[in-house]
């Protein structure tokens, strides 16, 4: 079990890279999510998760499950939807103004249109 949940957690980390140097603005905020979803899954096994033990230590309990993890887990999942939010108007922003969706804001040479966004001559 340990083997699949590292090569999920690699073809996550490895798919979110590969779409995070992508040209244009979507794929960067796709692969940006992959990798926070990649974080998140690696935070959660760090914990060595067992079932059916108590999050909080007592004197009946013979194990207990580390809560840590799970508290990352969920601040990680907050800041990664903020920061989601962010790079959305960001992108949104930089389409508005630049009149494309490049992450350089270069125009593509088979695009037909100028700099601004206007249809070229």
């Amino acid at each position: 079990m340990e083997a699949l949940i590292a090569v999920i957690i690699g073809v996550l980390t490895a798919c979110g890279v590969y779409l995070a140097l992508r040209a244009r603005t979507f794929p960067v905020v796709i692969g940006l999510t992959l990798l926070s979803y990649a974080v998140n899954l690696f935070l959660f096994v760090t914990g060595r998760l067992t079932v059916g033990q108590p999050a909080v230590i007592s004197d009946q309990a013979v194990g207990y499950t580390d809560p840590l993890p799970q508290a990352l887990v969920l601040t990680a999942i907050v800041i990664s939807f903020g920061m989601t939010a962010f790079i959305i108007m960001l992108a949104l922003k930089a389409r508005a103004e630049l009149g494309t969706d490049q992450v350089d804001g270069r125009i593509d040479a088979d695009d037909g249109r100028d700099t601004r966004g206007g249809a070229r001559e």
